[in-house]
């Protein structure tokens, strides 16, 4: 007994755990497990919703009549909200109780999209896509951070990880698939009322299987540093977002981005002074725990290269409907599932993230550089297919190992806000991938065709130049993502929980 107490001791000073923080009580093992479907359904929601409406934009633009410009606010107003919002809604799952933020969250993501479902106006849809944003970011931490407290023991947390971290990586492609289906059969509101059906089974779900410890008591929000996180990621990802369409030059991009970048620094100054930060700095200087933040923030920039410009190339070039473009992704999550699971369960409990992440970020990579082989006279069998299937294992082999890093070793007062910083640095690496792909794409696209006379096969061949840029660039973001995870990340198994019972540890 005293040997894991010894073995404990060394995690729990790392993760600046207090005397008398209270635990949660032992769970029977079906009972996590049945936690566990209830947490990923939640997770899978929130996931998915990012690809689904973005599949049921052109419908829902023809229906209600709205422009271009009102196209991307739908889709930046979700992440403004959800972005911006993140921290905060970790830290208040850790003052007031992460099954109780995890419920309203999903009542609240529920009620959002029931009025988006019943928009009849853009506003009335942006407004819902806003409000999704912001339930979101109480539910996604919560959801970690209870997942991360219920499986205390590095053997079952392994395997629970796997399956939420290949949930978290297919769901993107789930989205795509159940959007086309979705909108071709039913109607793009069903890309909404979608949520009602998933966030009832896990309400249910969470009221019957999830247990939490006791909300801590004491601590108060910290309002300075609530208020310059809100404004600084606001400003970030409004700016990045522009960069899309306006360009880097323009001052709607570099005014916001500026203002986003020295706001977030002052946010730093404040929590390292504060009594009760809303972002305790210990929580980002374990090098397991930042390893894992930065990797996810680049890996997600990688990301962005897949889901919409391989979207593109399989509508605009092979002719895909939506629906067939959602099941041309399906080799690629089970792909993400097995390797996920594989490492989460066997690899991760024995070696710890710091062979693993590399090796899967090198392994996608090399998946995004097959894709730069497509033409105008490639098919999905020998073109698309093998880059997927390679991209799918390389991306298990990052998600599962990194939510299991983010949450380990920190403290349960602290578990909350340290689960919305994953969410929080892939959410804001999507971004800059959206913003700086988009721009190469259309530098690229522009290169070809100066000079030429303008045909249907010059702009094709255009097309082929965007995508391979944007192939080449997703490949160098999971090759740095690979040289940062092998130089932060610690040798060895991840530490055990410092707050887990000691009858939990064996």
């Amino acid at each position: 007994m005293s040997t894991t107490t010894d073995r404990r001791a060394p995690a729990a000073r790392r993760a600046g755990a207090r005397p008398g923080t209270p635990v949660p009580t032992p769970q029977p093992q079906t009972g996590r497990w049945w936690a566990l479907v209830v947490l990923a359904m939640a997770q899978l929601m929130v996931v998915l919703d990012a690809t689904i409406v973005n599949i049921a934009l052109p419908t829902a633009q023809r229906d209600l009549g709205f422009s271009d410009g009102g196209r991307q606010w739908v889709v930046t107003g979700y992440a403004l909200a959800f972005g911006s919002l993140l921290l905060l809604g970790g830290r208040l799952s850790d003052l007031f109780g992460r099954k109780r933020m995890f419920l309203v969250g999903l009542v609240g993501f529920a009620l959002a999209s029931a009025l988006g479902g019943a928009a009849q106006g853009l506003t009335m849809l942006i407004v819902a896509r806003a409000l999704q944003g912001a339930f979101g970011a109480a539910l996604a931490p919560a959801a970690l951070s209870l997942l991360s407290i219920t499986f205390p023991d590095p053997r079952e947390r392994g395997k629970a990880f796997g399956i939420y971290g290949a949930i978290s990586g297919a769901g993107g492609a789930v989205g795509l698939l159940l959007g086309g289906v979705l909108t071709e059969y039913a109607s793009w509101r069903w890309c909404l009322y979608v949520n009602l059906v998933i966030a009832a089974l896990a309400v249910a779900g969470g009221l019957l299987k999830l247990r939490d410890e006791p909300a801590r008591t004491r601590g108060r929000i910290d309002v300075p540093g609530a208020v310059t996180a809100v404004v600084g990621l606001v400003s970030l990802v409004y700016g990045l977002a522009n960069a899309e369409s306006d360009g880097w030059g323009d001052a709607m991009t570099l005014g916001p981005v500026t203002v986003g970048v020295l706001v977030l620094i002052a946010f730093v100054a404040i929590e390292r002074r504060v009594e009760h930060p809303l972002l305790p700095l210990r929580v980002v200087l374990d090098r397991n725990r930042g390893g894992s933040y930065a990797a996810v923030g680049v890996a997600g920039a990688g990301m962005f290269g897949i889901f919409l410009f391989l979207t593109y190339y399989m509508t605009g070039v092979l002719g895909f409907t939506p629906i067939q473009t959602g099941c041309a992704f399906l080799p690629m999550l089970a792909a993400i599932m097995l390797s996920a699971t594989t490492a989460g369960s066997i690899l991760t409990p024995r070696v710890g993230p710091r062979p693993l992440v590399p090796l899967g970020a090198l392994t996608a990579g090399a998946g995004m550089l097959l894709m730069t082989r497509l033409d105008l006279h490639s098919t999905y069998a020998t073109g698309v297919l093998p880059g997927l299937l390679v991209i799918g294992l390389g991306m298990g082999l990052i998600f599962a190992p990194t939510q299991n890093a983010a949450t380990s070793g920190v403290a349960h007062t602290d578990a909350g806000v340290a689960s919305a910083m994953i969410n929080t640095t892939q959410q804001i690496g999507g971004s800059i991938g959206t913003a700086l792909l988009s721009s190469f794409a259309a530098s690229a696209a522009g290169d070809y065709m100066a000079g030429r006379k303008p045909t249907p096969q010059l702009a094709a061949q255009a097309a082929i130049e965007r995508y391979h840029t944007v192939f080449w660039w997703s490949a160098g973001f999971f090759l740095l993502c690979a040289l940062v995870s092998a130089v932060l990340f610690r040798t060895g198994p991840l530490d055990v929980d410092p707050d887990a019972p000691r009858a939990m540890a064996h």
